[in-house]
């Protein structure tokens, strides 16, 4: 019986011995803050109906005579393009999901543009925006790790199966 006391005793002072030792904390260091850098990006996102957007789910509502019906919840996952034309040089793609749910065919959408070639290869900005004619840059990581900023979009060409879609970001970032 005394070496089971002896033993728990040892046992309590090594748990002890633990919490005091482990912190949930690391060392303060002093803020250092690093260089603001403004970025300007202009590309094209090319989108394919059916192929690189599917409708995933949408609600059934018959009285919607709309060409985007209301609630509609859209996957992506589009070409990113330095021009216009479908043989441009692609550098990255769009990924993310939109959300039609206006009677004017807005959306909101939660999209990442990830680069995947040239000085920003890995890089992605995140936006979550309403899809007015700008939208809020509200992360991302790589070169973009804490990036705010807008872009502006210009639809260039909206058919049947295509639409391509101008972008000039402004990102702030670190």
């Amino acid at each position: 019986m005394r070496g089971l006391s002896v033993l728990c005793w040892i046992l309590i002072i090594c748990v002890c011995q633990v919490a005091v030792r482990s912190q949930y904390y690391s060392d303060t260091l002093p803020y250092q803050p690093r260089r603001v850098v403004v970025t300007y990006l202009h590309f094209y996102m090319h989108e394919f109906t059916g192929t690189t957007a599917v409708v995933l789910t949408q609600a059934n509502i018959t009285s919607n005579n709309s060409s985007v019906p209301f609630a509609t919840l859209v996957a992506v996952n589009d070409p990113l393009r330095t021009g216009p034309e479908p043989d441009s040089e692609l550098i990255g793609n769009v990924q993310g999901i939109s959300l039609l749910a206006g009677s004017n065919a807005s959306s909101t959408q939660y999209i990442e543009f990830g680069f995947n070639t040239g000085k920003f290869n890995g890089s992605s900005l995140s936006v979550f925006s309403r899809g007015d004619p700008g939208l809020a840059v509200v992360g991302g990581r790589g070169q973009f790790a804490m990036a705010t900023g807008t872009a502006q979009f210009n639809p260039i060409l909206i058919n049947a199966t295509n639409v391509i879609i101008e972008f000039n970001f402004t990102v702030v970032h670190y």
